[in-house]
């Protein structure tokens, strides 16, 4: 269980970093809103590796069986190695690769702002919601938190619904009642 577990979620791990490393670099090119649905797109690209993890483990230690709950389970793990890895991958770009990303973010909203019509005292209280902001995410716990809450619902909605599409119990044995047809004949 643990060699599957790991494989899958290095394997995800590793297509999420480096698509979250090749939107980084080409922010400026494609803007934040065309990086935010990139970005999420990767992640789900990424999770897709939790429904091959789990019929991996189903079809190699499962002998072709396993319950919604054992896929879950298998689902979540590969998830979680995932997740702590984009977690990483991210406080790296962030303070080391990408100091300047909070105000570059910040630029483009108050852009955002002024473009909407927005009064100057609606474009201030955002202003100082913006630096409220970066001054949390420069704190490394919290941006870690945070950052771990991007991919974590998609990883836990894909290893759901996974695990339904590739639950297969045993199939009951039941006694044959004399005249009664036989099964799958």
């Amino acid at each position: 269980m643990k060699k599957t577990i790991l494989t899958f979620g290095l394997i995800s791990s590793v297509v999420s970093s480096i698509l979250m490393l090749a939107t980084v670099l080409f922010l400026d090119r494609i803007g934040f809103d065309k990086a935010l649905i990139v970005g999420y797109t990767a992640i789900v690209l990424s999770f897709l590796l939790v429904f091959f993890g789990i019929r991996s483990y189903r079809v190699n230690l499962g002998g072709g069986q396993i319950s919604f709950g054992r896929a879950l389970s298998v689902g979540l793990l590969i998830t979680l190695i995932s997740c702590v890895f984009y977690v990483v991958t991210w406080e790296i770009v962030y303070f080391k690769l990408m100091p300047d990303f909070a105000e570059k973010s910040t630029n483009y909203m108050m852009e955002q702002v002024r473009a909407s019509g927005a009064s100057r005292q609606a474009i201030d209280a955002k202003l100082q919601e913006m630096n409220s902001m970066k001054a949390l995410y420069d704190n490394p716990l919290f941006n870690a938190a945070i950052t771990f809450l991007e991919p974590f619902p998609i990883g836990l909605i894909i290893s759901l619904i996974s695990a339904a599409i590739l639950r297969r119990r045993k199939p009951k044995n039941r006694e044959l009642v004399v005249g009664e047809p036989l099964p799958n004949s």
